[in-house]
């Protein structure tokens, strides 16, 4: 067998968007990846769902797997022919201990890649609006390690230090920081030297602490700063509330709860992280096409008799063409057919398989679909719904009502999931969760399911329409709603909140 491939990736500080981009393609491509307890969940998440992962979780003090075994893991699995990634968080070579992982490879002849990546020395500090270096301050930036090898003990040249005039980032240094303080101020340095503290950099849970060399210590312990976090000294600390950007988006450190779909999630959680917040990706539904579905084999084969076809969500779009497709049938097949879609995202997904909506309501929901397609339809035109299986009978009756023939064929299921409920009942008992997003009405039926008992008056729901608002005041939930129902406009409530505008 050949010998496999072994590619060190640094993954940055925490933030997704700062892994590099060759290494989230061979991220993308690996068979097996061993990361550690630096590497963000975000990150976790890019790994495929066919490698193998491998969790060897270092932390200051306690190493669940020796740096040996981990040599000999990447070694072990290269030599089963594997494409092998190893993540680590920062730089691999930045006190990464990178080097050392190399060796074994190297004297076995394994083919390996190093993939440099966003050290937190850098990033942090930017993340906690401090430049490292800055012409009116200083010109040099230096990089010491705070933590000693294991068995053994710091020595730092803090005279050398103090006499370069640049600044001074520690790593990795929380739990050495009065040995860091005290040793400055030995080798003369002033107590009201600026100094700061940046836990958690570029994450949405990032702290900061701006004081002084005399002062950082006492503050850290009255904060309770934890690693990881970097430790920087100099002048240029001064800058960071006049240059501070990262902790004052508008929903910076606001933990949201994201219920959508995993499959339709990505937009939502990607735009509130752009704005600061946390969201908790907690899917309450799944969708699940409905199998061996002979109403719908019916409809495709009888495709030329409709001459509407109404798709009430983006998941149904997928799953029709899909089906349509398996079939040996495309798009071509609808060329006397118009298509109405129920909103923006219905709209934007047909789009995606090349096909234009006829015609979307200015009010996102079947109601109004159904209401714009019953003045549009011609005389003895059929039309198709194609919904969920468990769906509002608001189109059928409006259809029905106007006296316009249709069939009605459900493409999926929707199933109700609680994975990580335990994680998410503690948050909100915690008060660590304030908000939560409900993209349909099925999306709050499946939250509801899995918090029995939970008491959730501290939550407040951003609802993307009427539909989805009704389900939620039938369980009593505080809730906003979106003005439109888009995606965007939850995310504009939800900036919005704080003034009032919420129903009980």
């Amino acid at each position: 067998m050949e010998h496999g491939f072994v590619a060190l990736v640094g993954a940055g500080p925490g933030d997704k968007g700062l892994i590099t981009i060759r290494g989230a393609e061979l991220l993308s491509q690996a068979d097996v990846v061993v990361y550690d307890r630096l590497v963000s969940q975000e990150i976790i998440k890019m790994i495929p769902t066919t490698a193998e992962k491998i969790d060897v979780g270092k932390e200051n003090k306690f190493h669940p797997v020796k740096q040996e075994e981990i040599n000999h893991i990447l070694l072990e699995k290269s030599l089963e022919g594997k494409k092998v990634i190893r993540l680590k968080g920062g730089d691999p070579f930045v006190f990464g201990r990178g080097g050392e992982e190399l060796e074994l490879l190297y004297e076995n002849n394994i083919p390996f890649e190093v993939v440099p990546g966003v050290t937190s020395a850098v990033a942090a500090l930017c993340y906690g609006g401090i430049p490292a270096t800055h012409r009116d301050f200083c010109s040099s930036l230096h990089i010491i390690t705070g933590h000693a090898r294991e068995g053994g003990q710091l020595s730092i040249p803090f005279h050398e230090l103090k006499e370069l005039n640049g600044t001074i980032v520690f790593l990795m240094g929380v739990s050495s920081l009065s040995y860091l303080m005290n040793g400055l101020i030995n080798a003369g340095m002033e107590k009201d030297m600026p100094a700061a503290i940046v836990e958690n950099g570029t994450r949405p849970n990032q702290r900061k602490l701006v004081a002084t060399v005399g002062t950082l210590e006492q503050k850290a312990l009255e904060m309770e700063i934890k690693s990881p976090a970097i430790i920087a000294v100099g002048k240029v600390c001064s800058l960071s509330e006049k240059f501070s950007w990262f902790m004052k988006k508008p929903l910076f450190g606001t933990k949201i709860l994201v219920t959508r779909p995993k499959e339709s999630s990505g937009t939502l959680v990607e735009k509130l992280r752009q704005l600061g917040a946390e969201p908790v990706e907690y899917p309450c539904i799944e969708v699940v096409p409905i199998p061996q579905n002979e109403k719908l084999y019916h409809a495709c084969e009888n495709i030329r008799e409709y001459g509407w076809i109404l798709l009430t969500s983006k998941n149904g779009i997928q799953i029709f063409f899909d089906y349509l497709n398996s079939k040996g049938l495309d798009a071509r097949v609808l060329a006397n057919t118009k298509i109405g879609t129920v909103g923006s995202q219905t709209a934007k997904a047909l789009k995606e398989v090349g096909l234009i909506s006829d015609f979307t309501p200015e009010i996102f929901d079947g109601r109004h679909l159904a209401l714009g397609i019953a003045e549009r339809v011609g005389e003895n035109e059929k039309v198709l719904i194609c919904d969920a299986a468990i769906a509002s009978d608001d189109i059928v009756n409006i259809l029905r009502s106007n006296n316009i023939k249709f069939d009605r064929v459900p493409l999926y299921n929707t199933n109700y999931i609680n994975e990580n409920s335990n994680k998410v009942k503690k948050s909100i008992v915690h008060g660590e969760l304030k908000y939560i997003t409900f993209t349909s009405a099925s999306t709050v039926e499946g939250f509801i399911a899995s918090m029995k008992d939970i008491p959730l008056e501290s939550l407040t729901a951003v609802c993307i329409g009427n539909k989805t608002a009704e389900a939620a005041k039938k369980y009593n939930l505080r809730y906003v709603v979106a003005e439109k129902s888009t995606i965007d406009s939850m995310i504009d409530k939800l900036l919005e909140i704080g003034g009032g505008n919420i129903y009980d």
